[in-house]
């Protein structure tokens, strides 16, 4: 596949083990990004050493400690010379490799939107109710230079998101979403009910902080609403 508008694909982890090389097989097989950048976020496990061997051409950069995914970004950022980049999560399970290519493609159709995200559409119940499938999915398409400004201010920690989000309604960008059957891993399947339920309670913590009950309202109610090119919204 060619990739007709030039995009960056950002991949962070953090002691992902096995779950990072499916996202990394399908990615790499696409052939469509002008670059990969691989972040690993002071991870504590073999995962880095075994994506260089595994995919040695590939641009892999290491935190010196665990400062967060956005740290994580900012890093890679600075690498990026194509005007868009695509974020995507380590830990993705059963990515479709026709359905990734046909929404990078879309990006290059479609000028005027500033912004696509993977709308996740097999998120659990408990996502889907606040549009956490749409407001805080970890995949999606945008313009370089629109993340760099968001990376640019006070943003840390879990707020990236939502902190992008935000950016985009303020200075009414064209932002829009398409169908994502991939599913992530929750943090309970990775750190055990207890553990991943309180990280989880310490993001949703960390973004209201961020952005105030009243902005994560209005989010939920008028952000990224629309479909791509008018296409029916799927529930």
């Amino acid at each position: 596949m060619e990739n007709s508008c030039g995009i960056t694909c950002i991949i962070p982890f953090y002691n992902e083990g096995d779950r990072i090389f499916p996202v990394l097989e399908v990615v790499t097989a696409l052939g469509a990004f002008d670059q990969i950048i691989c972040v690993d976020d002071g991870s504590e496990d073999d995962t880095l050493a075994r994506i260089r061997q595994r995919w040695p051409r590939l641009t892999v950069m290491r935190m010196p400690e665990n400062q967060g995914k956005t740290a994580a970004i900012k890093r890679a950022v600075q690498a990026v010379e194509s005007p868009y980049v695509m974020l995507m999560d380590a830990d993705l399970r059963n990515l479709e490799p026709n359905e990734l290519a046909q929404i990078v493609r879309m990006i290059g159709t479609c000028p005027d939107v500033d912004m696509l995200i993977f709308r996740r559409l097999n998120a659990e119940w408990f996502v889907r109710m606040n549009r956490a499938d749409v407001l805080l999915s970890g995949e999606r398409i945008l313009r370089t230079a629109d993340l760099r400004a968001v990376l640019a201010g006070p943003v840390d920690g879990f707020q990236l998101e939502m902190a992008i989000n935000e950016y985009m309604w303020k200075h009414q960008k064209e932002v829009c979403w398409v169908p994502w059957s991939a599913k992530n891993t929750y943090k309970m399947d990775k750190r055990g009910p207890v553990d991943g339920f309180l990280k989880d309670v310490m993001m949703y913590a960390d973004i209201l902080q961020y952005i105030g009950v009243v902005s994560f309202v209005r989010q939920m109610a008028g952000f990224a609403r629309k479909p791509l090119r008018g296409k029916p919204v799927l529930t």
